[in-house]
C-alpha cells in the first residue's frame, strides 16, 4: 500500500511555508519557552525535589491508573494542597493541560447542553468538545455583546445546562478577557463558567495564584484548570472546583480513567514548583519590566497590546514570520514564528516569550534586532 496520500499532504503544506520540523534549541536566548519563571531549570527547584523524592518508595512509575494501582498518598496530597492554594474545595490532577481540558469538556457537558467559547479557545478544548454530545457556540474573542448574543440564543435551545469557556491568558495573543464583566453576564444567564488558567499559573496575581483568584472571582467559578507545564516549570494540570465535580471526573472523564496515572516524580515536582512560585515576587516584577520595555521600544503598529509574558510581532504570511524568525535565530535568539494554519492566514505572527531569567541586556538586544530584522 503507497503512502502517497500522505506525501501529499506534507508537499501541501511544505508550498504553503507551513511545513512543521522538530528542531533543538542549541546555545540561543530562550524567547520561546514558557518557562516564565525559570523553574524548569532552577537549581533551588532540583534541591525541592530532591528532598521530597527521599520519602518516595516508588519513584518513576506509578504501575497503573488512578482508579486500579496507580493511586498514592503523595498526588492525594497534591490535590488537597493545591486545591486548597486555589481556594478551591476539591481537585483532580491529570497528566496534562490537555488531558484535562479534553477529560473535562468530553464528560461534563452532555446532550441537551450549550457550550459557549471564546473563539481563541486552546486547542484542548476545542478536542474535548468535539467529544463532547453538547451543542457549540463560539463568540468573537473577548467581545462581550457577542458573548451576550451567544448566550441569549443557547438560552433558547438548551434543554441543560449552559457552560462558557475562556482562557485567562491567550498563548497566541498574549491578552487577557474582561472576567468580572464575563462572570456577570453568566449569571445573568445562569451559565457555568470555565477558565483554563494555563499560562497565567505562578505568573498573574500576588502569589502567582492566577487570574480568577487575583480578581476575587474564584468562587464564581464552576471549574478552573490549573497547568503545571508552562510557569510551575513541571508537568501535568489539576482541575479545581467543587467536590461533586472531582467525584464525576473520576467516574466519568477517559482521559482520567484510561490512562496510567502520572508518577511519584512528577507530582513530587509540582508540589516543590507549588513552595517556590508563590514567593516569587521579583521574578513577576522583573518580567513586568521586561514586558514595559517591549511596549516602549517596539512600534505599536507591530505589536499586540499584552500586559503579559507573551509578546505578539506581527509578521503577516507564513514567507515574512518563518524570514523574519529566521534572521532572530541567526543572531542568537530563540524566537519562532506562528503560522497558518495555527493562526488565521495573514495574521503570521512571532511569538516572543519574556522570561524572568532574561536579562535587561538580553531583551535590549533583542528588540535591536527585531528592529534590524527583514519585514519581506
Amino acid at each position: 500500500m503507497g503512502l502517497d496520500f500522505l506525501q501529499s499532504a506534507l508537499d501541501k503544506r511544505e508550498a504553503e511555508h507551513a511545513y512543521r520540523t522538530l528542531r533543538l534549541a542549541g546555545d540561543k536566548v530562550d524567547f520561546c519557552s514558557n518557562d516564565y519563571l525559570g523553574l524548569a531549570r532552577s537549581e533551588i527547584m532540583q534541591e525541592q525535589i530532591h528532598l521530597l523524592s527521599k520519602q518516595i518508595p516508588q519513584l518513576h512509575g506509578s504501575g497503573g491508573s488512578r482508579l486500579l494501582a496507580g493511586n498514592y498518598e503523595l498526588v492525594e496530597l497534591a490535590e488537597k494542597s493545591i486545591a486548597a492554594f486555589h481556594q478551591a474545595e476539591s481537585g483532580l490532577i491529570f497528566n496534562s493541560g490537555y488531558d484535562a481540558n479534553v477529560g473535562l469538556f468530553s464528560s461534563v457537558p452532555k446532550k441537551g447542553d450549550v457550550i459557549v467559547y471564546d473563539s481563541l479557545i486552546h486547542a484542548s478544548i476545542r478536542d474535548g468538545m468535539r467529544l463532547s454530545t453538547a451543542t457549540t457556540y463560539s463568540f468573537n474573542h473577548n467581545n462581550l455583546a457577542d458573548l451576550q448574543k451567544k448566550l441569549d440564543h443557547a438560552r433558547s435551545v438548551a434543554t441543560g445546562q449552559v457552560f462558557v469557556a475562556v482562557e485567562s491568558v491567550y498563548s497566541m495573543d498574549g491578552d487577557q478577557p474582561p472576567l468580572a464583566d464575563i462572570v456577570g453576564i453568566c449569571e445573568k444567564f445562569d451559565a457555568h463558567l470555565i477558565v483554563d488558567e494555563a499560562h497565567a499559573t505562578g505568573v498573574i496575581g500576588e502569589n502567582g495564584e492566577g487570574l480568577a483568584q487575583a480578581l476575587g472571582l474564584e468562587g464564581k467559578c464552576f471549574a478552573r484548570v490549573y497547568t503545571f507545564g508552562k510557569a510551575v516549570g513541571c508537568h501535568g494540570a489539576i482541575v479545581v472546583g467543587a467536590t461533586p465535580l472531582r467525584h464525576y471526573l473520576i467516574n466519568f472523564a477517559r482521559s482520567f480513567i484510561y490512562t496510567t496515572a502520572i508518577p511519584p516524580m512528577s507530582i513530587a515536582a509540582i508540589l516543590a514548583s507549588y513552595e517556590l512560585f508563590p514567593g516569587m515576587h521579583e521574578q513577576r516584577q522583573q518580567l513586568q519590566s521586561h514586558i514595559a520595555y517591549l511596549s516602549k521600544h517596539i512600534a505599536k503598529d507591530r505589536l499586540l497590546e499584552s500586559a503579559t509574558p507573551i509578546q505578539i510581532v506581527k509578521t503577516p504570511g507564513n514567507a515574512v514570520a518563518r524570514t523574519t524568525a529566521a534572521y532572530l535565530q541567526a543572531a542568537g535568539f530563540d524566537v519562532r514564528p506562528i503560522l497558518h494554519p495555527t493562526v488565521p492566514k495573514g495574521e503570521e505572527r512571532l511569538r516572543i516569550v519574556l522570561h524572568s531569567f532574561n536579562s535587561t541586556e538580553e531583551v535590549a538586544q533583542l528588540v535591536a534586532a527585531l528592529q534590524q530584522a527583514p519585514t519581506s
